[in-house]
């Protein structure tokens, strides 16, 4: 009897051991199963690609892998025509705002077409050559940062040549929240084309289908989205390139819906250092203990605000960032600031899309009573977005 117990007990014990090194197998499998993004699904882009002329709306985040999307077609015996290239150009080397000029690319020798600058829209001649329009360019999910107004006027653009729009979807590392104003129609410009929030939670394939789908070009574009595998909205994500010269690693990207706000305002945001967006600094806050001087860097910042002048202000480098716009540093730095009539500047209303936060602030409201004043229109905004979610 004690025989059979022990030998029941040995069967039961490795088979104990059987299935909980079965879960841990399938929990590192299912660990291994990194993101995906739509570039790297070359099977089931080359064949839409084959045998067609296409253009590249492309920049420097446009990797498969460690090798350019440009690079890796050609490779493969993709004709691509020309390259289009957004605010910070094609190698992504160029200033916020700074004009991105024509010209050719020094490695492929393929013509390059600025989308920044005088010309934001391709031209009928632009797109008269080609059949297809590859849009690849990673985002951070917020209403004033122009990739998202560039894929606005090449679908449009698309739409009226009779031309196709892939878009090759990456992950929104700020797409696990949405706040924020809405966009007012007297505020529209390159920084804030829709009637979004400032923080819209979706992926740049989700919103080429909005585009389409709320009627924001008279025409619809011919659309379709290679999506993200093993990825959903609620999920952290660490971008591999910069997806700008001033946004250089995750802390950054996730605290830019809230401090960018600061460039509508005589504060620095950190322009000409190696930690923009993560400090917020003025020559006359002098009682603040936290300093910095912006100075040019090649690459990131030529000729800052305050170059060269040593700033007072906030260091926010190890804060932990709300899932939220946060309003705080903006109504604490305009409370110390010593000529509030002058804080904020007339670009404050193009970049938060409404003409009542400034008088908030002013007036003295708290965030959270500011906050309260956004809900109906989150709520709306919330259901009309649910429509053209990709991913849960």
């Amino acid at each position: 009897m004690i025989r059979f117990l022990s030998v029941l007990f040995l069967i039961v014990a490795c088979s104990n051991k059987a299935s909980h090194t079965s879960a841990e197998s399938n929990e590192v499998e299912q660990k291994a199963e990194s993101v995906k993004v739509g570039a790297e699904q070359l099977d089931l882009l080359i064949p839409l690609l084959q045998n067609k002329p296409i253009a590249m709306v492309v920049n420097h985040t446009a990797m498969v892998g460690s090798t350019h999307l440009v690079d890796t077609l050609l490779k493969s015996g993709i004709n691509i025509k020309k390259i289009m290239a957004p605010e910070h150009g094609f190698r992504g080397k160029a200033d916020a705002g700074e004009t991105v000029k024509d010209g050719a690319d020094s490695k492929t020798g393929l013509p390059i077409v600025s989308l920044y600058g005088n010309n934001k829209k391709p031209t009928n001649e632009q797109l008269s050559d080609v059949d297809i329009v590859v849009f690849d360019i990673q985002d951070v999910g917020v209403r004033f940062f122009t990739y998202i107004s560039t894929l606005h006027y090449v679908m449009e653009a698309c739409a009226e040549n009779g031309k196709q729009v892939i878009v090759l979807d990456r992950p929104n590392p700020n797409g696990d929240y949405v706040d924020g104003p809405l966009l007012q129609a007297e505020h529209q410009s390159f920084v804030g084309m829709h009637p979004i929030p400032v923080v819209h939670g979706m992926t740049i394939g989700e919103y080429a289908s909005m585009i389409n789908g709320q009627g924001w070009i008279k025409r619809k574009c011919a659309l379709e989205v290679i999506k993200l595998k093993h990825w959903k909205h609620s999920d952290a994500y660490s971008l591999p390139n910069k997806p700008s010269p001033n946004l250089p690693n995750d802390h950054a990207i996730r605290l830019y819906p809230s401090t960018c706000l600061f460039e509508g305002t005589v504060i620095s945001v950190g322009r000409g250092t190696q930690m923009p967006f993560e400090v917020l600094g003025h020559p006359n806050l002098k009682n603040m203990s936290f300093s910095f001087t912006p100075i040019s860097i090649e690459g990131m910042s030529k000729n800052p605000p305050f170059e060269n002048k040593m700033c007072y202000g906030l260091d926010l480098q190890k804060v932990a960032v709300k899932k939220q716009l946060d309003l705080s540093y903006l109504i604490q730095l305009y409370r110390l600031y010593p000529d509030q009539e002058k804080f904020f500047i007339p670009y404050f209303e193009k970049l938060v899309g409404t003409s009542a936060l400034r008088e908030q602030i002013k007036n003295g409201m708290t965030e959270e009573a500011i906050r309260k004043t956004w809900e109906a229109d989150l709520k709306n905004f919330m259901d009309i977005r649910a429509k053209y979610l990709l991913y849960q």
